[in-house]
Order: C-alpha cells, then sequence, then structure tokens
C-alpha cells in the first residue's frame, strides 16, 4: 500500500517529504525492520523507538511515524502519539479486519480469561467458527499461539484480525486488558460487545488509584458508538453487582444489558448452589428460566457462566445453545484446576492473583473442605506492591496454614516481596519459603487425608521468572511429583 493513501486514516500529522513510497510491512522493532518498512517510534518504559529510527532506515525502512522531527532521508510522520497512530495504520494496513467479524472484548479483574473461553465454546455450537485471543493464548481454527501479553501490541492484534477473518472466523472474544486500553493497543478496532466482570484492587503500580483504573476499563465502553446497524449492534454487558457497574454503564456508549445474583438485572442467577464438584443455579431472563449445572465450583464461576451467557444472547445465540454449552464445558486450565490424583490431599491449582480473586477460591474451598486449608502464594515482583500485604491477609483469613513464596519475582529480591507480604499476617501459622517448589513439596508433605492445598498465582503459567532468566515451571508438575514421590499415585 502506498504511504500516502496508509497514512490518510490519521486525522492529523505533519510531514516534509511529499515522496509515496510503497509500503510492504509495519514493524516497531528496529531489529525486525526489512525493506518497504513502516518503521513506528515507540516510547516505552524502558527503551525509546526514537533512537533506532536511523538503523531502521538502514535496514530499508521506507518511512518512519514519529513523535519528534527526525534527521532522516525517508519521509518522517510527525504525530502526537505515535502508538496511536500506529494502531490506525495497522488497522488501515489490513483494511480494518476487525469490522468483517462480530467482536467481543471482555475487561475487569477477574474472570476474563473463563469468559472467553466459555463464549468461544457456545459461538462454536451455534455454528460460527470463532477465534480466542488472551493471557493463555490466541486460538482459531487449527491454530494456537502463545501469548506474550494478555493484549497484544496494535501490530500483533490487526494482523492476528486479519489472519482470523481469512481464515474464516466469523467471530472473535478477546481479553482486553487496562493497559491496552490505557495505552492504545485496541485503537482502530470495532468492538461490538464489551463485557465488564469486575473491578478489584490489581495494577496500582500502573493506575495508581482504584478510579484510574476504573477510568481505564470504563474506556472500552465509551468506544463501543452509539450509531445503530441491523447486523452489527453494539451492546454493553455489565455485572450489575460490581460498585463500578455506574461508573461502566454511565460510560457506554451503546445499549445496556446486565447481569447480576443479588441485585435486579437483565439476566440474573437464582438459586445457587455451590458444591465441591461444581455449581448450579436457575439462569432467570424475565419470564423464562433455566437450571444450569456447571462444572465449575464457585460463585464466581456462577458469574462468570452469567457475562458469558448475556453476551452470547447479545450476539443472537439463542437460550438453548447457551444452556446447553455451559454444563458441558470444565475449568480452563489453571483456574480451579484440581490436580489429578488417588491422595486423600486435595490440591487445586488456581490464577488467583488478587486479594479478591485469592478470596473468591478460598471461600469456594471451605465450603467443602473437611480437612485443613493450606495456602501456598506469592506475588509478582515490579508489580504492584501495595497489593502484598492484602494477599498475605487474606490467605491467613481463609486458611489454617499459609506458605508465602515466589511467584515470578523478576528483578526484586524475593525475600523482600516476602517481608511486604508477611506484614499483611497477624498469627504465625506460616511460614516463608522463598523455593517456590520446595514451598509446594513442604505443603504437600505437611498434609493429612482430606486436607485441601491451593497453589495460587500462576495458574497456567509453566514459567518462573528470576532477575532475567526465564525458568521452565509448571506449579501442576510439582504438585503432581510431590504428590507421587509420597507413594500417592
Amino acid at each position: 500500500m502506498k504511504l500516502q493513501e496508509l497514512i490518510s486514516c490519521l486525522p492529523a500529522y505533519a510531514v516534509e517529504d511529499d515522496t509515496n513510497p510503497e509500503i510492504t510491512s509495519l514493524q516497531m522493532d528496529s531489529r525486525k525492520v526489512q525493506d518497504g518498512a513502516l518503521f513506528f517510534c515507540i516510547r516505552g518504559f524502558t527503551v525509546d523507538g526514537h533512537r533506532f529510527a536511523k538503523q531502521a532506515e538502514a535496514s530499508g525502512a521506507l518511512a518512519v511515524v514519529s513523535e519528534e522531527p527526525l534527521d532522516l532521508s525517508v519521509p518522517v510522520i510527525v504525530v502526537r502519539d505515535s502508538k496511536r497512530a500506529m494502531a490506525l495504520i495497522a488497522a488501515r494496513f489490513y483494511d480494518f479486519p476487525s469490522t468483517k467479524m462480530r467482536l467481543t472484548g471482555v475487561t475487569g479483574t477477574n474472570g476474563k480469561t473463563t469468559v472467553t473461553h466459555l463464549l468461544q465454546e457456545i459461538y462454536m455450537e451455534a455454528g460460527f467458527p470463532a477465534g480466542l485471543i488472551g493471557t493463555m493464548y490466541t486460538k482459531y481454527g487449527n491454530e494456537v499461539k502463545p501469548s506474550v501479553n494478555t493484549t497484544p501490541e496494535s501490530l500483533i492484534l490487526q494482523e492476528m484480525f486479519f489472519d482470523m477473518h481469512d481464515q474464516g472466523m466469523e467471530h472473535v472474544v478477546m481479553e482486553v486488558s487496562s493497559h491496552a486500553l490505557q495505552l492504545g493497543r485496541t485503537h482502530g478496532t470495532d468492538f461490538d460487545i464489551a463485557v465488564f466482570t469486575n473491578l478489584s484492587q490489581d495494577h496500582l503500580d500502573y493506575h495508581e488509584t482504584m478510579d484510574e483504573y476504573a477510568a481505564a476499563k470504563a474506556l472500552l465502553f465509551s468506544q463501543l458508538g452509539s450509531g445503530y446497524h441491523p447486523q452489527k449492534q453494539k451492546f454493553a454487558v455489565i455485572n450489575g453487582d460490581d460498585p463500578y457497574a455506574e461508573k461502566m454503564i454511565t460510560a457506554a456508549a451503546a445499549p445496556v444489558i446486565t447481569y447480576a445474583i443479588d441485585s435486579q438485572a437483565d439476566i440474573r442467577a437464582e438459586n445457587v448452589n455451590v458444591h465441591a464438584g461444581g455449581s448450579a443455579f436457575d439462569l432467570v431472563h424475565y419470564n423464562r428460566h433455566f437450571r444450569i449445572e456447571l462444572q465449575m465450583p464457585g460463585r464466581f464461576s456462577v458469574y462468570n457462566a452469567l457475562a458469558a451467557a448475556a453476551a452470547a444472547y447479545a450476539g443472537g445465540i439463542g437460550w438453548e445453545t447457551i444452556c446447553k454449552v455451559l454444563p458441558e464445558v470444565k475449568s480452563v486450565s489453571g483456574r480451579f484446576e484440581k490436580i489429578a490424583s488417588s491422595s486423600p490431599v486435595n490440591v487445586i491449582v488456581d490464577y488467583a492473583h488478587t486479594s479478591d480473586s485469592l478470596e473468591n477460591v478460598l471461600q469456594t474451598i471451605s465450603e467443602f473442605a473437611n480437612g485443613n486449608v493450606r495456602t501456598v502464594v506469592g506475588c509478582g515482583g515490579d508489580r504492584d506492591k501495595t497489593k502484598r500485604p492484602l494477599m498475605a491477609s487474606t490467605a491467613e483469613k481463609w486458611s489454617d496454614y499459609v506458605y508465602l513464596t515466589s511467584d515470578n519475582p523478576r528483578s526484586e529480591n524475593p525475600r523482600t516481596i516476602l517481608e511486604e507480604m508477611e506484614q499483611g499476617l497477624s498469627t504465625s501459622a506460616y511460614e516463608l519459603i522463598e523455593d517456590r517448589e520446595k514451598a509446594i513439596r513442604q505443603a504437600v508433605n505437611d498434609s493429612g487425608p482430606d486436607d485441601v492445598i491451593l497453589i495460587a498465582g500462576k495458574g497456567h503459567e509453566t514459567y518462573q521468572i528470576i532477575g532475567e532468566q526465564t525458568y521452565d515451571f509448571d506449579d501442576r508438575l510439582v504438585a503432581k511429583q510431590a504428590l507421587e514421590e509420597l507413594g500417592m499415585k
């Protein structure tokens, strides 16, 4: 595509060079630039892409998008925000692929992964090929690709949309993080349905306050647009029980569908029953009632099912299909995942990495545990420090014994993280074990019949980041090996 045609989607820019080269690729990493590329100078947290503009030119870039004038021999398009410009240009380069599919974005602190998986299953059952983009992977057709971010950078995202449409996907369901919304990664993306699950403390290292965090989430709903199109009507799907529901409803520029357990809502769960094997409830939509038996335990699972059901309904799927799929879906990998074993000790691995999600999981465990509850938990390094004592306090509240251990310490001293978590504890029923494998093994060795061990924080992750190194590590495999070594195969 010619440069002038490509940048015509920008509302404002400055460029002195009126040459019009043919652009064959887009790139924000100067090391990957090849002949024919348009290079974007992005200011990151640790690296400023403007420093590598000359390197990109030398590697074959035919034009550069920048936030400041640069001394180059190729056209330099100067914009106010190169990240947002990149998102729009990427959408233009791939011919606005998100407009050619029904796109659902799910945002919130907890539940995004489960809701998107449920939605994908519902659409597939209804006969609509559906792609999924999220924390664990990108999945469509026969393609499964690992994820780097919950929501990819705009260049990658628009290419994914293009490929999904090319592969025949009619729907896409994706997790949308607050970081992605704040940084403009989804700028230029046409969402049809936006889902809000909940909001609890997380990412305050980035957003600083809960109000700022909520405002970032609300961007998804304000970007829906208020125009009516009979084939692609927009909807906002919002958890009416969450304290931030009204903020999302106010921000929504599209018709709102609410779901709830405790409040009045368009779609409700009544007669909720949570047990060790799952949960059950009556899904109520005005005068229609459907009894749902989930294989996933906990009230949080009921909320996730309601969110998926409401979004699918907004997407035009009938209740019969929705209510057929929900009971068939087993827990998502790393979400309240029980480790298969003949041992009388129950081990559960969950991605819970906020105090709210940890409390949800432990509260569910308390409803069926016959023995002691032991929790193995840590907090990631280089992330929100204010939640560390809260995580420990929550673990202590719902557990008989707590093992504070490393999560992904990254550049921080693991011991310092644990000591900051320790400040939230008021009893002596805990110990600090920096080595995560040792902590898991210690919990298994300490447990007796009918005890329940929760290993929280990493869930599906198969790695651990210590310093600048990434090591193979899977909570599920470590727990299973520990059980087997005790002769509990």
